[in-house]
């Protein structure tokens, strides 16, 4: 978290609020990509796609390092999405719970359950 010299006339918690707000008024697609990229820095949004390419095969129950094979996204980052996805505020399983996550499944086998315990135990399985 940045340190600051003066204190902001909008509490960090008001602006995050708008920010909401700005996010949720996007229409399209389009509307969602053009705003992430003036908002964001290339690697800023490079760290947000990573995380959330992630997230299906982590619902998938595959390897971290399978995934880290697959999608060239570090283990450490690939920890921790697993560990928000199990355990943090509630976002992604919203958005799985909106269908906004794709099948990763590209192979032959069965999906895994994909409740934050069971998650949560391939985790702690493939560490």
């Amino acid at each position: 978290m940045k340190r600051r010299q003066v204190e902001p006339e909008t509490s960090s918690n008001r602006a995050e609020q708008s920010l909401c707000d700005a996010l949720l008024a996007m229409r399209t697609r389009e509307e969602m990509r053009a705003f992430l990229r003036d908002l964001c820095t290339p690697a800023e949004l490079e760290a947000l796609v990573d995380r959330w390419r992630v997230v299906p095969y982590l619902l998938d129950g595959m390897a971290y390092r399978e995934i880290h094979d697959r999608t060239a996204v570090s283990v450490t980052t690939i920890g921790r999405v697993a560990r928000f996805l199990s355990q943090g505020n509630g976002g992604y399983q919203a958005a799985v719970a909106h269908h906004a996550v794709a099948p990763a499944r590209k192979r032959g086998r069965p999906p895994a359950a994909t409740s934050a315990t069971a998650v949560t135990r391939r985790a702690k399985a493939t560490r």
